[in-house]
Order: C-alpha cells, then sequence, then structure tokens
C-alpha cells in the first residue's frame, strides 16, 4: 500500500505547500489584531506555523514516520493555538474538527488512530481549562450550543474514521490487485523468454544426449574414456527437465480434458509414490484425508501440483522429519489439502520471493516448480496459500472448488 500512495508529484507537492504557507502568512500579518503587538499568544502562533511549514517543506526529501508525526503534532498545536488566542473567530475550531485528517494524507493506521484519540483527550482539556478559567464567555461560539457543538465534534470524528477506514481498505484491494499485476507481468515476460530460449537449446542438447549415449554403448572405446559419460548424461538429463519447464510455462497444456478426481485417491497414490523418496531423505509421509472429497481438473495437473508440493517438503525437512498431507471439506464449498512439514522453514523475505522467475531456496533448483504450481491452482479457480517460519516448518495451503459427485453411494 505505501508503495502506491507515497508516490506523488513533488512539484505538484511544493506548489501546494506554498500556497499553504502563503495563506498562513497572511492570517500572520493581514487585519490580524495581534499584529505589531509584545503579545505571547501571537508569538507562540509564529512559531508554529514556522514549525509546520518546515516540517512539510522538509518531508519529500525525508519521508520518514518521525516527520508525519511532527507534522500532525505541528498542525495539533497550531490549531489548538489560533483557537484560544483569537476567540472572535468561530472558524478556528474547525481545523481542530479536523486534526485527524492530516494523517489521512500519508494512509499512516497508527499515526491516524494516535492523532484521533488525542485530539478527543485535547478537547476536553480544552474545554475544562476555559471553564476552570472562567473564560467561558470570550468563546460565544462555542458555549452558546455546547451540546450542538460536543454531537458536531462527534459526528464530524467518527465521519473521518469511516473516510479513513473505507479509503484505506480501497488503497489495500489496489496493492492487492497492483502485485497482481506485477506477478503476472513476471510470468509473461518469464514465458516469452522460455519460448524463445528453450527451442533453441533443446535441439542440440538432444543431438548431443544422443552421441553420448551412444559412445557409452560402443564397446570399441576404452572404459576410462567411458568413465564421465553417465555423469554427462545425467546432467543433460537435468537441462531438458529445466526447458520441459520452461515449455510448460510458455504454452498451455495441450491436453484440457478434466474430470472429477477423488483427492483420496490422488493424495494416496503421490504418497506412496514418493515414500521411498522420502526414506531415502529418512523422512516419513502421514495422510489423513477426509473421504467423499471430488474436485474437477485434469488429473495429470493435479498429480504434477501435489508432486511438486511435497517434494519440496521432503527437501525441506530434516533427517527423521513427519509430512503431513491432509484434505478435507470446508464450509465454503471449498476442498483444503495441506502439506505441513518440520523442516528448515523460510524467512518472510523468502517467502515474498516464492513465484519469482529463476529464484529458489535449493542449490540447484530454477524456481519454475514453484510457479508452475501456482498456474496450475489459478487455472482451475483455486488458491495457493504459504505458511512458514524459519526453523519451525512450513505448510502450504491449496483450496479448490469442491465437485458434488450425486451418483457415487
Amino acid at each position: 500500500m505505501k508503495e502506491i500512495i507515497t508516490k506523488f508529484s513533488t512539484k505538484k507537492y511544493y506548489i501546494i505547500i506554498y500556497l499553504l504557507i502563503g495563506i498562513m502568512t497572511t492570517g500572520l500579518v493581514v487585519k490580524n489584531p495581534l499584529y505589531g503587538e509584545d503579545n505571547i499568544g501571537y508569538y507562540f502562533h509564529l512559531l508554529f506555523a514556522f514549525l509546520f511549514a518546515s516540517c512539510l517543506l522538509i518531508y519529500p526529501k525525508y519521508k520518514k514516520g518521525i516527520i508525519r508525526w511532527l507534522i500532525v503534532i505541528m498542525a495539533t498545536l497550531l490549531f489548538y493555538t489560533l483557537f484560544l488566542i483569537y476567540p472572535e473567530t468561530g472558524s478556528t475550531i474547525l481545523l481542530i474538527y479536523f486534526i485527524p485528517t492530516i494523517s489521512i494524507i500519508f494512509f499512516d493506521k497508527k499515526l491516524f488512530y494516535a492523532s484521533l484519540f488525542i485530539n478527543q483527550i485535547l478537547i476536553v482539556a480544552t474545554v475544562i481549562f476555559l471553564v476552570n478559567n472562567g473564560k467561558t464567555s470570550l468563546y460565544p461560539n462555542v458555549t452558546s450550543d455546547p451540546i450542538g457543538n460536543i454531537v458536531t465534534f462527534v459526528g464530524s470524528q467518527v465521519f473521518i474514521y469511516f473516510i479513513f477506514h473505507f479509503t484505506s481498505d480501497r488503497i489495500t484491494k489496489m496493492q492487492l490487485y497492483y502485485e497482481q499485476v506485477k506477478h503476472s507481468e513476471r510470468l509473461k515476460t518469464t514465458g516469452e523468454l522460455a519460448a524463445a530460449v528453450a527451442h533453441e537449446i533443446r535441439n542440440p542438447l538432444t543431438v548431443v544426449k544422443g552421441y553420448l549415449q551412444l559412445y557409452e554403448q560402443d564397446k570399441t572405446l576404452d572404459e576410462s574414456m567411458k568413465k564421465s559419460l553417465p555423469l554427462l548424461i545425467d546432467e543433460l538429463d537435468s537441462a531438458e527437465q529445466v526447458i520441459s519447464q520452461l515449455l510448460s510455462l510458455s504454452r498451455p497444456t495441450m491436453d484440457q480434458n478434466t474430470e472429477s478426481v477423488d483427492i483420496e485417491r490422488a493424495i494416496n497414490s503421490v504418497a506412496e509414490l514418493l515414500q521411498s523418496y522420502g526414506i531415502l531423505n529418512e523422512n516419513k509421509i502421514e495422510v489423513v484425508v477426509e473421504a467423499g472429497s471430488y474436485i474437477e481438473i485434469n488429473k495429470m495437473e493435479l498429480h504434477q501440483l501435489l508432486v511438486n508440493v511435497v517434494k519440496n517438503a521432503i527437501e525441506a525437512s530434516k533427517a527423521g522429519g513427519t509430512i503431513l498431507i491432509t484434505a478435507k471439506k470446508l464450509k465454503n464449498e471449498k476442498i483444503e489439502i495441506k502439506v505441513i512439514d518440520d523442516g528448515v522453514g523460510m524467512s518472510e523475505e523468502q517467502m515474498t520471493l516464492l513465484g519469482t522467475p529463476f529464484y529458489s531456496l535449493k542449490t540447484k533448483g530454477t524456481g519454475l516448480g514453484v510457479m508452475i504450481c501456482n498456474n496450475i491452482v489459478k487455472k482451475y479457480n483455486g488458491s495457493i496459500k504459504y505458511e512458514s517460519l524459519k526453523d519451525c516448518g512450513t505448510t502450504v495451503a491449496i483450496c479448490f472448488p469442491s465437485k458434488s459427485i450425486l451418483h457415487r453411494g
């Protein structure tokens, strides 16, 4: 959210600020009853106006939280000073009413709620001060209708709160949309890059691999020369796998046939397939699935999705760890699949980079597996969420719309 709202035209900002400073200067010297007099109230007016203007001028260069707080504090001191030293000017009370709106410009929640709360305290303290010192008669615009002014003040604060709340909610949605657009652009760029590169690389690799396999079977070659051939072929297989992943991102899956897939059967199939892989890493796979859960999906794509997620969980787990796969129906007609491991986990920074092209936590990873998983989930109107803590493990939660199977008993 901050990324969007802090981007403003510096030129326009300074034009507005200079106009505001001009208005404040006019208020100080033009027909001001205290101008030219040795009055301490006027000096406070001058001081707070200067400090407020200074904070506004330096804000674009130092967009720190402390500058925002100083702007609101100086504005509060200035507006209350205006109210107290110019009792005959009834409009100064309106400035006090709208002090919290200054923090709306920055969309800083802590600052907004603090200014809203402090303003309530200050207005009450000001009224008590005027009553105790017998100065209520100097402020007829306020004291002539106390109930009406209280209602107006409370109403204005509630109105300001709702403006901030709904605007903040809208900005949050804009930020989410902005992130989705950026992610889509990254995927599009990756797809175009994959289409351009993968086809150019795949054919030469196939030729090289074919010759290496031929040499490997050639009995006339010396065994010492053939010793490194299996390693070379394995490395080419790894390269071909990366190219296949790139191609799967750059073009839609040819097999678009979907069917009602039994989640229990699909998960058990993947668990059985990867059980031996888990044993090699001294890990155990446990499955807890609610029976009778179905989704409409391409069976091979679901298999690819589950294999990727479970395999990642195994590789992230410590020796002797357990990978738990669960599936259950939710109340909102969704099927939730969770893959939970107690492995190394991820930091917040690492989680924000998940799905970024060619970003991987594995030594030889490409990051394309996560992108493929995200694409499959999105394709079937699902959602995928990652929860993780460093050294505590990771939970991957995948949701798909549930498929009702009426003919099954």
